[in-house]
């Protein structure tokens, strides 16, 4: 294998490939990418088993061939250098090989491994394909990310359901800790063939986010992305880049059957002032819990926070509420991520007693909601 490539092409690609790539020693080769060298086409791919990436990559090939390097040492070369590359395999052998680097005056000699010791790319069998806006794609997930559980023994939990519904032209995402839950749905081209319920790794679903486009970098450009659903896995192709993740099995909770339907009690609230007081107060309560304490009366809202080693905090906000005086209890950490993933003006809580599930969604729009459990106070 011998080529000539960019240092900006090989640093870009390298980039997005580093946080999948596998960083404890456990298996050496999920530490390295393959790299395809082509006359007809070149591309890199890196996995860690549950995700993988593929990528085209733009190069000059003198010699055609395929080796796996060591992916963050090959990085921090490339970052260091000043100006284009070439790569050139030496003393191949069927257990690896040396790669030899140059740039300018600066040459360097990493240690590789074979290529038939990288995994295979996963085989999606039957597939139905799905086509969503990539813009849209992304707000899904950012509005969703942040109510999935991490490291839960409720395995299914530690992901995000996308479901669609045979006949429907509408994909919902769902994310859920058992604590709160958000879901969101946007229109997607084509309708689904049969209903699908489908988990994804939190981990896939957020290293996925940073290869969609959002709107200010799409230039008014609408950019698609096509969603291959396998048995086991889930394609995304997004432009040349093809990501890949293996699906979470298992049954996900009804999150429809958590989202209150009528809560009678409704408050109306200036989102950026009640974020700014959330953090004031939520200082002074305990580390552990955020515990704060809301007692609502005619239009006014007073926050609480106490803690026995500190002190208490107090503050009062006014809103529109009409309706009896009522006292619950919230962690603030949580509620601070709701309101962090809204960007509407005004929000709306509607609720309906001190332990029941409190609705909060942003005011006009009624296709993005969370749901919050009150704590006892």
């Amino acid at each position: 294998m011998k080529l000539q490539v960019s240092k900006n092409e090989m640093q870009e690609k390298l980039a997005n490939i580093q946080n999948i790539i596998e960083k404890k020693n456990t298996m050496p080769i999920l530490s390295h990418f393959l790299l395809s060298a082509g006359k007809k086409g070149s591309y890199i791919i890196a996995t860690d088993i549950e995700t993988a990436i593929k990528e085209p990559l733009d190069i000059a090939v003198e010699k055609e061939g395929r080796l796996c390097i060591p992916a963050r040492k090959l990085f921090e070369i490339v970052r260091e250098t000043d100006g284009d590359l070439s790569f050139e395999a030496i003393d191949e052998s069927s257990s690896g090989g040396w790669l030899r680097v140059k740039s300018g005056a600066s040459e360097f000699k990493l240690a590789c491994l074979s290529p038939d010791e990288f995994p295979a790319w996963p085989a999606l069998g039957d597939v139905e394909e799905l086509t969503v806006d990539a813009s849209s794609l992304l707000e899904m997930i950012e509005k969703t990310i942040y109510a999935a559980g991490e490291s839960d023994t409720r395995y299914t939990l530690n992901g995000l359901l996308f479901h669609t519904k045979s006949g429907d032209k509408a994909l919902t995402v769902v994310g859920t800790d058992g604590h709160r839950l958000a879901f969101i749905t946007q229109d997607m081209e084509g309708e689904g063939k049969e209903e699908k319920r489908i988990i994804i790794p939190r981990k896939g679903v957020s290293e996925l986010r940073r290869f969609l486009p959002a709107d200010k970098d799409t230039g008014g450009e609408r950019k698609t992305v096509k969603i291959s659903v396998g048995e086991k896995h889930l394609l995304f192709s997004i432009d040349t880049i093809e990501f890949l993740t293996r699906l979470i099995e298992g049954s996900y909770p009804n999150y429809e059957n958590v989202i209150p339907q009528a809560n009678e009690k409704h408050i109306l609230i200036e989102k950026d002032p009640f974020v700014r007081v959330l953090r004031r107060v939520s200082v002074m309560s305990r580390e552990r819990s955020s515990a704060v304490r809301f007692d609502l009366d005619n239009d006014l809202l007073t926050v609480f926070s106490s803690s026995p080693d500190l002190g208490e905090a107090k503050e009062e906000v006014v809103i529109d509420y009409k309706g009896e005086k009522i006292s619950l209890g919230f962690n603030a950490r949580y509620l601070l991520d709701i309101l962090g993933a809204m960007t509407s003006e005004k929000v709306v809580l509607e609720l309906q007693d001190p332990l029941s599930p409190v609705l909060v969604r942003e005011d006009g729009n009624e296709k993005y909601k969370s749901v919050i459990m009150p704590m006892r106070i």
